[in-house]
């Protein structure tokens, strides 16, 4: 799947770069939010956090991971993972996602 905005509801959603193989987007998610379950098959995911709390949860190996703003974390291509809010607040993160061709593949 290409565009993924579809499959889940965000309070924010702002696109800063893109170009063939690499692309930034803002997200803001409210306290119940969340990015579901899914994996890319070529491109990592590197989440900057502005403002707010984030929590990513991975699989293979399973693994927490929090993040104030000023924090980031990486996401190995074809690693399955889950973004949440991890405050009673609004967080605003970064998305970095690159470098090679998009996809969304959810997981159950």
């Amino acid at each position: 799947m290409k565009d993924a905005s579809q499959l889940y509801e965000v309070e924010r959603r702002a696109e800063h770069a893109a170009r063939p193989g690499f692309r930034i987007t803002e997200l803001q998610i409210s306290p119940a939010q969340k990015v579901p379950w899914h994996y890319h098959s070529n491109v990592q995911d590197t989440f900057y956090v502005i403002e707010g709390q984030l929590r990513i949860f991975l699989r293979e190996p399973k693994e927490e991971v929090r993040l104030a703003p000023g924090g980031s974390y990486s996401v190995a291509p074809r690693r399955a993972h889950l973004v949440t809010n991890g405050g009673d607040s609004s967080a605003t993160f970064l998305v970095l996602q690159g470098i090679g061709e998009y996809d969304y593949i959810p997981l159950a």
